[in-house]
């Protein structure tokens, strides 16, 4: 089978990396790719927005499958001009993708089928915005309404924070027309997880749980991010609490969009704060997780390509995973000034040393080939995934890794995964796995 990926990121290579190991992968396409999916696939110079280019390329070469990584284009529409000339894809609809393409739409969703999140209201104006907050007090999460590459969410615990949220967002324009509208939500206390599924709009199949750290410095501290590193599984879900995800918001979810004549095939995320009153829904993302891709993929030791073609086929129904019970861990290398103005051009160095070593995977995503050396091309650079027995074991596995890869300027994290290791739930609690 011919397989086209769409995407260019660390969460793309790492599909493309575990496609690769399926028998049924006769040949692999990454639009438009990078250099670590290079190792992999043949790379083709195409926008992975350009949908009709993309359904061309797709018919011209018979591809069996088209797996979108991405959510840009799959709110623009690009499962949709796919089914409509009949190629299999993964990925839901534009209507479905909603979910993650509107904030407000997702928190309007949300309140309808009665889905536990954070009280909200909605602001179309700065001074509407500050009006609302007068109102409902600090601390509060302002979001942007649109797609924001992750950076889009504000915590705001004094009102100088909250005056900056609303400045950067509806005044400046930050996030261009993503901004016209904001979500200001209540602020809820507790640990974060990410809740992945497959579903074919039906049935929903858990992926292994993962937690990520979104902030750009240790502590959680500092602006949003993209993410900054992840492991897997996330420590902080019980068995109950598992269930509970499962029952009281996967299910209702897929229910509810089905209702509104939006049934939902694909990777289904939804960001959940574990409060004290139990789960709660902070966001929905209408694809695989980045970088909680670089640690949930390294553990599936079922058939990648299997599972996608069961919800392209619409027989999500016979599919059956199994994972590695180890743990994973992954630690995002960063270029200096991300995630503002990130520099780029500079060379990386120690990638053969570390793909010498044995249970690490380095997946890229802001790079490029420039007079044969592999330089810095975007914000997060690589993403360094090691793996253990124990928790603990795959953190110190990926910062061995880690302390091998030279840039100018690398920035990241040297607390991923630390705060797991300081008395949360334990590890074998996870559900399911």
């Amino acid at each position: 089978m011919r397989i086209l990926v769409i995407g260019s990121g660390g969460r793309e290579h790492a599909l493309v990396w575990k496609i690769s190991q399926s028998p049924l992968a006769d040949e692999i396409y990454c639009a438009p790719g990078n250099p670590g999916i290079a190792e992999h696939a043949e790379c083709v110079a195409l926008d992975p927005t350009s949908s009709i280019e993309l359904a061309d390329f797709a018919q011209e070469l018979r591809v069996g499958l088209t797996v979108v990584g991405p959510e840009l284009p799959l709110t623009m529409g690009i499962v949709d001009e796919f089914l409509k000339r009949g190629l299999r894809i993964f990925g839901p609809r534009k209507l479905a993708a909603e979910l993650e393409g509107s904030k407000v739409y997702a928190k309007e969703f949300l309140q309808k089928y009665d889905i536990p999140t954070a009280s909200f209201e909605v602001a179309h104006s700065p001074d509407e915005a500050r009006q609302i907050l007068d109102r409902t007090g600090l601390p509060a999460v302002i979001k942007v309404d649109g797609l924001a590459a992750g950076k889009g969410v504000f915590v705001c615990l004094t009102p100088d924070d909250a005056d900056k949220a609303v400045e950067a967002i509806m005044v400046k324009k930050k996030f261009g027309g993503a901004g016209e509208r904001a979500v200001i939500e209540q602020f809820l206390e507790g640990t974060e997880a990410s809740f992945i599924v497959i579903s074919d709009g039906r049935r929903a199949l858990p992926l292994v749980t993962s937690q990520d750290h979104k902030t750009l410095l240790e502590e959680d501290k500092g602006p949003n991010t993209g993410g900054m590193g992840a492991f897997s599984p996330a420590t902080n879900l019980s068995q109950d609490m598992f269930r509970s995800v499962m029952q009281d918001v996967v299910q209702p979810t897929l229910v509810g969009l089905e209702k509104e004549g939006r049934r939902y095939a694909g990777f289904l995320y939804v960001g959940l704060m574990l409060t004290p009153d139990g789960p709660r829904v902070l966001e929905y993302n209408c694809r695989l997780g980045d970088p909680e891709a670089q640690v949930i993929l390294p553990r599936l030791q079922s058939d990648l390509v299997v599972l996608l073609h069961s919800v392209a086929s619409k027989e999500l129904g016979r599919a059956k995973v199994e994972w590695d019970t180890r743990a994973a861990t992954c630690v995002v290398l960063a270029a200096e000034g991300y995630p503002e103005a990130p520099k780029k051009g500079m060379p990386i160095e120690g990638l053969e040393e570390v793909e010498d070593m044995e249970d690490v995977f380095v997946f890229h995503a802001g790079t490029k080939r420039e007079d044969d050396q592999t330089v810095v091309a975007g914000g997060r650079v690589l993403g360094v995934t090691g793996m253990g027995e124990k928790l603990s074991q795959s953190i110190r596995r990926a910062y061995e890794a880690v302390g091998r890869v030279r840039f100018e300027g690398m920035h990241f994290r040297r607390d991923i995964g630390l705060a797991a290791l300081k008395g949360r739930a334990s590890q074998d609690k996870e559900g399911k796995e």
